[in-house]
Protein backbone atom coordinates (compact mmCIF):
# COMPACT_ATOMS: atom_id res chain seq x y z
CA UNK A 1 0.00 0.00 0.00
CA UNK A 2 2.81 2.27 1.08
CA UNK A 3 4.82 1.37 -2.58
CA UNK A 4 1.07 2.52 -4.84
CA UNK A 5 0.66 5.38 -2.50
CA UNK A 6 4.39 6.49 -3.12
CA UNK A 7 3.99 5.59 -7.30
CA UNK A 8 0.82 7.66 -7.15
CA UNK A 9 2.84 10.35 -5.85
CA UNK A 10 5.50 10.40 -8.52
CA UNK A 11 3.51 10.09 -10.89
CA UNK A 12 1.48 13.33 -9.94
CA UNK A 13 4.43 15.22 -9.69
CA UNK A 14 5.60 14.15 -12.72
CA UNK A 15 2.14 15.02 -14.37
CA UNK A 16 2.21 18.12 -12.81
CA UNK A 17 5.69 19.53 -13.95
CA UNK A 18 5.14 17.61 -17.53
CA UNK A 19 1.59 19.89 -17.38
CA UNK A 20 3.36 23.20 -15.82
CA UNK A 21 5.67 22.91 -19.08
CA UNK A 22 2.84 22.86 -21.98
CA UNK A 23 0.28 25.31 -19.69
CA UNK A 24 3.58 28.03 -19.96
CA UNK A 25 3.49 27.80 -23.30
CA UNK A 26 -0.07 27.35 -24.02
CA UNK A 27 -1.56 30.18 -21.72
CA UNK A 28 0.35 32.95 -22.88
CA UNK A 29 -0.12 32.35 -26.32
CA UNK A 30 -4.06 31.47 -26.25
CA UNK A 31 -4.26 34.84 -25.06
CA UNK A 32 -2.19 36.12 -27.66
CA UNK A 33 -4.35 34.28 -30.54
CA UNK A 34 -7.28 35.65 -29.06
CA UNK A 35 -6.04 39.33 -29.65
CA UNK A 36 -5.33 38.70 -33.18
CA UNK A 37 -8.82 37.61 -33.36
CA UNK A 38 -10.15 40.34 -32.05
CA UNK A 39 -7.76 42.72 -34.03
CA UNK A 40 -9.05 40.97 -37.04
CA UNK A 41 -5.26 40.31 -37.94
CA UNK A 42 -6.66 36.40 -39.11
CA UNK A 43 -8.77 38.12 -41.49
CA UNK A 44 -5.62 39.82 -43.55
CA UNK A 45 -3.57 37.00 -43.54
CA UNK A 46 -6.38 34.80 -44.82
CA UNK A 47 -6.90 37.57 -48.06
CA UNK A 48 -2.99 37.31 -47.64
CA UNK A 49 -2.87 33.48 -48.45
CA UNK A 50 -6.01 34.06 -51.26
CA UNK A 51 -3.82 33.51 -54.71
CA UNK A 52 -1.62 30.90 -53.03
CA UNK A 53 -4.94 28.75 -52.59
CA UNK A 54 -5.94 29.37 -56.20
CA UNK A 55 -2.48 27.67 -57.23
CA UNK A 56 -3.86 24.63 -55.57
CA UNK A 57 -7.50 24.60 -57.07
CA UNK A 58 -8.92 26.20 -54.22
CA UNK A 59 -11.18 29.21 -53.75
CA UNK A 60 -9.80 32.39 -52.25
CA UNK A 61 -11.90 32.19 -49.47
CA UNK A 62 -10.07 29.18 -48.44
CA UNK A 63 -7.34 30.94 -47.34
CA UNK A 64 -9.39 32.23 -44.67
CA UNK A 65 -9.92 28.59 -43.19
CA UNK A 66 -6.45 27.64 -43.25
CA UNK A 67 -5.13 31.00 -42.06
CA UNK A 68 -8.16 30.56 -38.93
CA UNK A 69 -6.61 26.79 -38.09
CA UNK A 70 -2.79 27.88 -38.74
CA UNK A 71 -3.30 31.16 -35.93
CA UNK A 72 -6.01 29.30 -33.65
CA UNK A 73 -6.75 25.52 -34.08
CA UNK A 74 -8.53 22.83 -36.25
CA UNK A 75 -12.07 23.56 -35.13
CA UNK A 76 -11.08 26.91 -35.66
CA UNK A 77 -10.84 26.22 -39.43
CA UNK A 78 -14.16 24.34 -39.62
CA UNK A 79 -16.15 26.76 -38.28
CA UNK A 80 -15.23 28.86 -40.67
CA UNK A 81 -15.24 26.20 -43.40
CA UNK A 82 -18.69 25.63 -42.71
CA UNK A 83 -19.57 29.31 -42.99
CA UNK A 84 -18.31 29.19 -46.60
CA UNK A 85 -19.79 25.79 -47.36
CA UNK A 86 -23.17 27.03 -46.60
CA UNK A 87 -23.28 28.89 -49.40
CA UNK A 88 -21.41 27.29 -52.40
CA UNK A 89 -20.47 23.56 -53.10
CA UNK A 90 -16.89 21.81 -52.55
CA UNK A 91 -15.89 19.17 -54.05
CA UNK A 92 -14.40 15.72 -52.42
CA UNK A 93 -10.77 16.64 -54.44
CA UNK A 94 -11.28 20.26 -52.62
CA UNK A 95 -12.20 19.40 -49.19
CA UNK A 96 -9.71 16.89 -49.27
CA UNK A 97 -6.94 19.05 -50.15
CA UNK A 98 -7.82 21.92 -47.59
CA UNK A 99 -8.46 19.45 -44.97
CA UNK A 100 -4.92 17.76 -45.97
CA UNK A 101 -3.34 21.18 -45.67
CA UNK A 102 -4.60 21.99 -42.33
CA UNK A 103 -3.90 18.61 -40.83
CA UNK A 104 -0.17 19.61 -41.64
CA UNK A 105 -0.05 23.30 -40.80
CA UNK A 106 -2.31 24.06 -37.59
CA UNK A 107 -2.09 25.40 -33.97
CA UNK A 108 0.98 26.42 -35.08
CA UNK A 109 1.61 29.54 -32.27
CA UNK A 110 1.39 26.62 -29.78
CA UNK A 111 2.52 23.68 -32.02
CA UNK A 112 5.76 25.68 -32.67
CA UNK A 113 6.36 27.07 -29.12
CA UNK A 114 6.43 23.48 -27.77
CA UNK A 115 8.85 22.20 -30.43
CA UNK A 116 11.26 24.72 -29.56
CA UNK A 117 11.03 23.93 -26.13
CA UNK A 118 11.85 20.30 -27.71
CA UNK A 119 14.91 22.12 -29.12
CA UNK A 120 14.15 22.49 -32.32
CA UNK A 121 14.70 25.69 -34.12
CA UNK A 122 11.36 28.29 -34.30
CA UNK A 123 12.42 28.93 -37.96
CA UNK A 124 12.70 25.28 -39.13
CA UNK A 125 9.27 24.06 -37.78
CA UNK A 126 7.27 27.03 -39.28
CA UNK A 127 8.84 26.88 -42.49
CA UNK A 128 9.01 22.89 -43.23
CA UNK A 129 5.22 22.37 -41.58
CA UNK A 130 3.57 25.95 -43.66
CA UNK A 131 5.86 24.22 -46.89
CA UNK A 132 5.37 20.91 -46.50
CA UNK A 133 1.86 21.84 -46.04
CA UNK A 134 1.03 23.88 -49.09
CA UNK A 135 3.37 21.07 -51.45
CA UNK A 136 1.59 18.16 -50.12
CA UNK A 137 -1.66 20.44 -51.49
CA UNK A 138 -0.37 21.13 -54.38
CA UNK A 139 0.55 17.46 -54.92
CA UNK A 140 -2.72 16.42 -54.17
CA UNK A 141 -4.54 19.01 -56.50
CA UNK A 142 -2.05 17.70 -59.57
CA UNK A 143 -3.46 14.34 -58.66
CA UNK A 144 -6.43 14.85 -58.57
CA UNK A 145 -7.05 17.37 -61.44
CA UNK A 146 -5.11 14.52 -63.57
CA UNK A 147 -6.80 11.30 -62.91
CA UNK A 148 -10.13 13.10 -62.47
CA UNK A 149 -11.53 12.15 -59.04
CA UNK A 150 -13.17 12.85 -56.01
CA UNK A 151 -15.17 15.51 -58.25
CA UNK A 152 -18.20 14.26 -56.69
CA UNK A 153 -19.64 17.49 -54.46
CA UNK A 154 -18.37 16.86 -50.58
CA UNK A 155 -20.86 15.48 -47.77
CA UNK A 156 -20.51 16.89 -44.20
CA UNK A 157 -22.21 14.35 -41.90
CA UNK A 158 -21.24 16.59 -38.38
CA UNK A 159 -21.25 20.05 -37.51
CA UNK A 160 -19.65 21.81 -34.22
CA UNK A 161 -21.57 23.68 -32.37
CA UNK A 162 -20.59 27.06 -32.57
CA UNK A 163 -20.56 28.71 -28.95
CA UNK A 164 -21.47 31.73 -27.74
CA UNK A 165 -18.49 34.58 -28.35
CA UNK A 166 -17.97 35.77 -25.68
CA UNK A 167 -15.29 36.25 -23.07
CA UNK A 168 -16.26 34.32 -20.23
CA UNK A 169 -17.36 31.51 -22.90
CA UNK A 170 -13.94 31.27 -23.79
CA UNK A 171 -12.37 31.19 -20.41
CA UNK A 172 -14.15 28.95 -19.18
CA UNK A 173 -13.56 26.52 -22.91
CA UNK A 174 -9.54 27.06 -21.84
CA UNK A 175 -9.97 26.36 -18.13
CA UNK A 176 -11.42 22.73 -19.65
CA UNK A 177 -9.12 22.20 -22.19
CA UNK A 178 -6.19 22.72 -19.72
CA UNK A 179 -8.34 20.52 -16.96
CA UNK A 180 -8.71 17.74 -20.04
CA UNK A 181 -4.45 18.19 -21.10
CA UNK A 182 -3.70 17.85 -17.26
CA UNK A 183 -6.37 14.26 -16.93
CA UNK A 184 -4.71 12.76 -20.45
CA UNK A 185 -1.19 13.44 -19.75
CA UNK A 186 -1.31 11.31 -16.16
CA UNK A 187 -3.14 8.72 -18.12
CA UNK A 188 -0.51 8.53 -20.33
CA UNK A 189 2.19 8.72 -17.87
CA UNK A 190 0.34 6.02 -16.16
CA UNK A 191 0.54 4.14 -18.73
CA UNK A 192 3.79 4.28 -19.88
CA UNK A 193 4.93 3.65 -16.33
CA UNK A 194 2.94 0.29 -15.94
CA UNK A 195 3.97 -0.69 -20.04
CA UNK A 196 7.40 -0.07 -19.07
CA UNK A 197 7.05 -2.45 -15.99
CA UNK A 198 5.35 -5.23 -17.32
CA UNK A 199 8.23 -4.93 -20.52
CA UNK A 200 5.94 -4.33 -22.90
CA UNK A 201 8.11 -0.77 -23.33
CA UNK A 202 10.82 -2.73 -24.68
CA UNK A 203 9.07 -4.90 -27.28
CA UNK A 204 7.52 -2.16 -28.53
CA UNK A 205 10.88 -0.48 -28.72
CA UNK A 206 12.46 -4.06 -30.25
CA UNK A 207 9.45 -3.93 -32.87
CA UNK A 208 10.03 -0.20 -34.08
CA UNK A 209 13.21 0.11 -33.95
CA UNK A 210 13.99 -0.97 -37.40
CA UNK A 211 11.47 1.92 -38.82
CA UNK A 212 12.80 4.37 -36.73
CA UNK A 213 16.79 3.49 -37.47
CA UNK A 214 15.26 3.91 -40.92
CA UNK A 215 14.18 7.36 -40.34
CA UNK A 216 17.38 8.47 -38.73
CA UNK A 217 15.93 7.53 -34.29
CA UNK A 218 17.19 5.62 -31.70
CA UNK A 219 14.52 3.41 -29.96
CA UNK A 220 14.25 5.55 -27.09
CA UNK A 221 12.15 7.49 -29.49
CA UNK A 222 10.10 5.06 -30.07
CA UNK A 223 7.00 5.70 -27.00
CA UNK A 224 7.21 9.25 -27.21
CA UNK A 225 7.29 9.20 -30.99
CA UNK A 226 3.98 7.15 -30.97
CA UNK A 227 2.25 9.12 -28.18
CA UNK A 228 2.45 11.82 -30.62
CA UNK A 229 1.60 10.10 -33.75
CA UNK A 230 -1.16 8.78 -32.38
CA UNK A 231 -2.32 11.72 -30.29
CA UNK A 232 -1.03 14.79 -31.00
CA UNK A 233 1.99 17.14 -30.32
CA UNK A 234 0.64 18.73 -27.47
CA UNK A 235 1.21 15.51 -25.36
CA UNK A 236 3.87 13.80 -27.28
CA UNK A 237 5.67 16.93 -27.46
CA UNK A 238 4.97 17.80 -23.60
CA UNK A 239 6.78 14.23 -22.82
CA UNK A 240 9.18 14.63 -25.55
CA UNK A 241 10.35 18.20 -23.72
CA UNK A 242 10.28 16.19 -20.38
CA UNK A 243 12.88 13.63 -21.87
CA UNK A 244 14.77 15.96 -24.14
CA UNK A 245 15.55 18.17 -20.70
CA UNK A 246 16.47 15.39 -18.52
CA UNK A 247 18.93 13.97 -21.16
CA UNK A 248 17.18 10.83 -21.94
CA UNK A 249 16.74 11.37 -25.70
CA UNK A 250 19.65 13.39 -28.06
CA UNK A 251 19.34 16.01 -29.42
CA UNK A 252 19.00 14.82 -33.12
CA UNK A 253 16.12 12.00 -31.62
CA UNK A 254 13.72 14.99 -30.47
CA UNK A 255 14.39 16.95 -33.41
CA UNK A 256 13.65 13.62 -35.87
CA UNK A 257 10.65 13.24 -33.65
CA UNK A 258 9.31 16.66 -33.37
CA UNK A 259 10.00 16.79 -37.71
CA UNK A 260 7.85 13.18 -37.91
CA UNK A 261 5.06 14.69 -35.83
CA UNK A 262 5.40 17.91 -37.84
CA UNK A 263 3.88 15.51 -40.26
CA UNK A 264 1.81 13.22 -39.57
CA UNK A 265 0.15 13.46 -35.85
CA UNK A 266 -2.63 12.83 -34.10
CA UNK A 267 -3.58 10.23 -36.93
CA UNK A 268 -7.13 8.77 -34.90
CA UNK A 269 -8.76 12.06 -33.79
CA UNK A 270 -8.31 14.76 -36.70
CA UNK A 271 -8.18 12.18 -39.24
CA UNK A 272 -11.75 11.14 -38.18
CA UNK A 273 -12.68 15.08 -37.48
CA UNK A 274 -11.58 15.53 -40.89
CA UNK A 275 -13.87 12.61 -42.83
CA UNK A 276 -16.84 14.35 -41.05
CA UNK A 277 -16.73 17.67 -43.19
CA UNK A 278 -16.45 15.60 -46.64
CA UNK A 279 -12.31 14.82 -46.63
CA UNK A 280 -11.19 11.18 -48.37
CA UNK A 281 -8.76 9.01 -46.93
CA UNK A 282 -6.66 8.74 -49.76
CA UNK A 283 -5.56 11.89 -49.22
CA UNK A 284 -5.61 13.09 -45.23
CA UNK A 285 -4.57 9.79 -43.77
CA UNK A 286 -2.89 7.33 -46.78
CA UNK A 287 -1.32 10.18 -48.57
CA UNK A 288 -0.04 11.96 -45.62
CA UNK A 289 1.35 9.16 -44.15
CA UNK A 290 3.24 8.23 -47.58
CA UNK A 291 4.12 12.03 -47.79
CA UNK A 292 5.86 12.14 -44.73
CA UNK A 293 7.98 8.90 -45.01
CA UNK A 294 9.11 10.78 -48.48
CA UNK A 295 9.61 14.22 -46.26
CA UNK A 296 11.24 12.73 -43.21
CA UNK A 297 13.78 10.53 -45.65
CA UNK A 298 14.56 13.96 -47.24
CA UNK A 299 15.09 15.66 -43.48
CA UNK A 300 17.56 12.75 -42.60
CA UNK A 301 19.44 12.90 -45.85
CA UNK A 302 20.50 16.52 -45.39
CA UNK A 303 20.85 16.35 -41.34
CA UNK A 304 23.68 13.47 -42.21
CA UNK A 305 25.31 15.67 -44.51
CA UNK A 306 25.45 18.33 -41.64
CA UNK A 307 28.61 18.42 -38.86
CA UNK A 308 27.21 18.27 -35.48
CA UNK A 309 27.86 21.62 -34.68
CA UNK A 310 26.37 23.09 -37.94
CA UNK A 311 23.39 20.91 -37.12
CA UNK A 312 22.95 22.56 -33.40
CA UNK A 313 23.69 25.82 -34.87
CA UNK A 314 20.83 25.96 -37.95
CA UNK A 315 18.68 23.31 -36.33
CA UNK A 316 18.70 22.84 -32.63
CA UNK A 317 18.65 24.81 -29.79
CA UNK A 318 19.23 24.60 -25.89
CA UNK A 319 16.37 22.45 -24.24
CA UNK A 320 17.10 24.28 -20.80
Amino acid sequence: MFAFKKELKTLFKETIQTSLILFKIMIPVSIIVKLLEILDVIDVIGNGLSPLMQILGLPGQTGLVWATAMITNIYGGIIVFISLASTQVFSVAEVTILCSMILIAHSLPVEVTIARKAGVRVWFTLCFRILSAFIFGFLLHQIFSFFHILENPSVMTWQPVSAQATFESWILSQLSNYIMIFFIIFCLLTLMRFLKKIGVIDKINTILEPGLEFLGMSKNAAPLTLVGITLGISYGGGIIINEAQSGDITKKDAFLSVSLMGLSHSLIEDTLLMMTIGASLIGILFGRVFFTIIGMILIIYIINKLSKQSFERYFSTSVK
